[in-house]
């Protein structure tokens, strides 16, 4: 059995910048475990798998460590997959999914738009160990919703964190947003998720699912434009809308191939 498999940049116009997913085709959905062995093969902060239903496909997301329940950039790559290297026609694509809902990605020029879910944090105390872990700095805010999320006072302060892998890697959250507001966009942030194999992300879409409401509540504004400080950096053109989040940015693709399947 032979697998299509493509690897794309996401949140980036130039190739080896923003994040890379990469993206597997399916006509039916392989076995858990099977599906698990090639994200951990493919040593990808994230690889997605998608099956064509009658009204759009059905998407799932696996890290190296577990399937997750929620990936901008891997539905971003998934999406610019179907447009540029399947021949997918219409300007919009649905994903199904099984914890988020319904996704839609529609296709504007050279750049995608994705609507996902607003997950808007909460302030609570700060576990024993978790500041500690990021910085000597004092935080502005500590807040939750699926992950931690720790606000600071300025751009340099989110360079400079250099965090402690294996004391984030204990905290009970599948991540960790660092954030403050940018000296040249609005905010800026970075993502650590050393639990789930993810030391630090490049580029986090779900990420931003905080991050835009958190935003557009403390500088007033519902359009919003973000850098994402990793290595690779990335750039993303956000707005909030009601309960929804969108959230633009170009691919780039890097390869495609096939996986050489024992079943």
């Amino acid at each position: 059995m032979r697998i299509p498999i493509f690897q794309a940049d996401a949140f980036t116009s130039n190739l080896f910048g923003g994040n890379p997913a990469a993206v597997c085709p399916l006509t039916e959905w392989l076995p858990d475990e099977v599906m698990q062995k090639i994200a951990i093969e493919n040593n990808l902060a994230e690889t997605a798998f998608f099956v064509k239903t009658d009204g759009g496909y059905k998407l799932r997301w696996f890290t190296p460590e577990y399937e997750i329940d929620l990936c901008g950039h891997a539905t971003l790559a998934s999406a610019h997959i179907l447009f540029t290297e399947l021949a997918y026609g219409g300007d919009e694509i649905h994903f199904e999914t099984v914890k988020a809902g319904i996704l839609h990605v529609k296709r504007d020029g050279d750049r995608y738009t994705m609507d996902f879910p607003s997950r808007p944090p909460i302030p609570i105390d700060a576990p024993v160990g978790l500041t500690e872990a990021l910085s000597d700095k004092q935080p502005v805010e500590v807040l939750r919703s699926r992950d931690y999320f720790i606000v600071y006072e300025s751009e340099d302060e989110i360079r400079d964190i250099s965090p402690d892998f294996f004391a984030l890697s204990k905290m009970d959250t599948v991540g960790v947003i660092v954030t403050a507001p940018g000296k040249d966009v609005d905010f800026v942030s970075r993502f650590f998720a050393p639990g789930a194999g993810i030391p630090e992300d490049p580029v986090t879409g779900s990420a931003h699912c905080n991050l835009i409401p958190y935003w557009a509540k403390k500088l007033g504004k519902d359009k919003l434009h973000a850098y994402q400080l990793s290595s690779r950096k990335g750039e993303l053109w956000c707005e909030l809308k009601g309960d929804r989040v969108l959230m633009s940015g170009n691919v780039v693709t890097f390869l495609s191939g096939e996986i050489i399947s024992p079943l």
